[in-house]
């Protein structure tokens, strides 16, 4: 696979070159917010939305967001670097506290902005697994976008182990929450089902665009607070996330299903609007 293209203090660097200092709060303690965006026939979309996610999840982890110019200004070259013809990718945008103390306490300085796209695949229908693990609904972070990952590579590495994809998290409440880096939806005769974000998911932009959507396609979605036995018992489910669109689930745990009709609907559905609505 093809090196990132990495954009970092106003100029494309070598991915592998050593560029942030060892003592970046991002890398001790994981003190930053990022973004992942999808990037079509050359451009970045729903860029807008993702950058007012950022803005928030930056503000909610106490930092000082990054400069909304400045992203839109590395965006851009990455988009131009990249081109119409460079295939589907994925775009990262990364915000950490900057330089800071090897604890918890911060030193207060500048940022460090990050912008890195690679190429990406087409998304295909997934097999997860229920994770003996919970998303805690009553966290400092919830609903912020961090990167503070470790806990999802374990969750993911323990689904890869058992031949899938991704993996869904209950909450404190035993509710259906979200995935690693995914929203779930549940199918049900009449509507697709979502959970709330009181349930401690976070607020997925496609997600968000699948609820405002979904109507023009004649299709009900709606939240509502779910068991975590909706996903076992459920005949359809689906995954959304800016990388795979809306994607059918084909296998939870071990008890194979069906992709639904409305998610194959609404998943056509976002694919028509998305190419046609660059920033929602």
């Amino acid at each position: 696979m093809a090196d990132p293209l990495l954009y970092v203090d106003g100029d494309f660097r070598d991915p592998r070159a050593p560029l942030v200092s060892a003592l970046d709060h991002g890398m001790t303690v994981g003190d930053g917010v990022f973004e992942t965006c999808e990037i079509l026939d050359g451009r970045v979309f729903a860029l807008t939305r993702h950058l007012r996610r950022l803005q928030r999840s930056a503000v909610g982890l106490g930092l000082d967001p990054p400069d909304e110019g400045d992203v839109r200004e590395a965006v851009a070259a990455v988009e131009q670097r990249w081109g119409a013809g460079g295939g589907l990718g994925r775009l990262r945008i990364t915000w950490t506290a900057g330089y800071g103390p090897l604890g918890s306490d911060r030193s207060g300085g500048p940022g460090t902005l990050i912008v890195a796209a690679v190429a990406a695949n087409q998304p295909t229908p997934v097999r997860v697994v229920v994770v003996p693990w919970i998303r805690n609904e009553r966290s400092a972070i919830v609903g912020l976008k961090t990167t503070s990952y470790a806990e999802n590579v374990v969750a993911l590495a323990h689904a890869q182990e058992r031949g899938a994809a991704e993996v869904i998290f209950a909450n404190g409440r035993d509710e259906l929450c979200e995935g690693t880096g995914t929203n779930v939806f549940v199918e049900r005769a009449d509507a697709i089902v979502t959970p709330p974000l009181n349930s401690g998911c976070l607020a997925g932009v496609t997600r968000g665009l699948v609820l405002e959507w979904a109507s023009d396609a004649g299709i009900e979605v709606r939240e509502e607070t779910l068991p975590l036995s909706a996903i076992h018992d459920c005949a359809h489910a689906a995954l959304t996330s800016s990388t795979r669109g809306m994607t059918p689930i084909v296998a939870v745990d071990e008890r194979e299903i069906d992709p639904g009709p409305l998610t194959l609907l609404m998943a056509d559905e976002f694919d028509r609007r998305s190419r046609e609505e660059l920033d929602p």
